[in-house]
């Protein structure tokens, strides 16, 4: 899988992986990569079969699937152990790695994620998918800013969606490849292990998400044994992006408590 390394570059320095959500590209995270850096090594990767890390995924493909591909890859970093902040399925990811492989992660955080799907997140999904198959990828990438961002952000950035739409056409993961991941998503239902994850783990929303409702972040902070829950007041599903100071503040404060366990 392509990634890229950013940070502080010493031999002591923390290890921070950062996983994007359904679209996949590591770039997502680009408003964190200057602040996360100041105090982590950090490795923000594309995910199997999107972005700049082409392939054909297979009938099948589940979460188990990408928390493996994740371990080969900090395996062929050499890195044992790691702090994982992940954005909704990426956050399902990083719950993944931490039940099969609890030694590899530090701390968690899972950003707008879930225990199990809401009925809301697989109406949106349902809706999404609908779009894709029936109108075809301009159609599905032109709808897709409206179950990320407020409304109001996307009355101040017309100009911007506008020059990204080509961009994201152009670069779509391919409608197959999407489906099995969406697929592998939906059918992720962490309830029955929360208990085994010992992990440390920040579940962090915010509470104007369209697309994941903010309960469902309480409800797995309540279900993990060391999980806690910390709130934004705006910034949609993709929080990280119209609000990134308030997010990288909130999300440094913790990553930088002491661990406690």
């Amino acid at each position: 899988m392509y990634f890229e390394i950013t940070g502080k570059d010493t031999p002591l320095a923390p290890t921070l992986v950062l996983s994007a959500g359904l679209g996949g590209a590591g770039s997502f995270w680009q408003p964190q990569l200057a602040a996360l850096g100041e105090h982590f090594r950090v490795v923000a990767y594309d995910h199997r079969g999107t972005a700049r890390s082409p392939a054909s995924l297979p009938d099948g493909y589940s979460m188990a699937d990408m928390a493996e591909e994740v371990l080969q890859l900090l395996n062929s970093l050499d890195i044992e152990r790691c702090h994982f902040v992940g954005h909704a399925l990426g956050g399902m990811i990083g719950l993944q790695l931490a039940l099969s492989h609890p030694q590899r992660v530090e701390k968690l955080a899972v950003v707008n994620g879930w225990p199990a799907l809401d009925s809301q997140t697989r109406r949106c999904f349902s809706v999404r998918q609908d779009l894709l198959l029936n109108s075809g990828v301009a159609a599905y990438v032109r709808a897709q800013p409206l179950f990320l961002f407020p409304a109001d952000w996307l009355s101040r950035h017309d100009a911007l969606l506008a020059e990204e739409l080509a961009h994201q056409v152009a670069h779509f993961q391919g409608t197959e490849n999407l489906l099995r991941r969406l697929q592998a998503l939906m059918n992720a239902d962490f309830r029955p292990h929360l208990a085994d994850i010992a992990t440390p783990t920040l579940a962090l929303c915010s509470r104007d998400d369209l697309l994941v409702p903010h309960h469902c972040s309480r409800t797995l902070a309540d279900l993990l044994p060391n999980g806690e829950l910390a709130q934004m007041s705006y910034g949609g599903h993709a929080m990280s992006v119209t609000d990134p100071e308030n997010f990288n503040r909130i999300l440094l404060d913790w990553l930088l408590q002491p661990r406690r366990i």
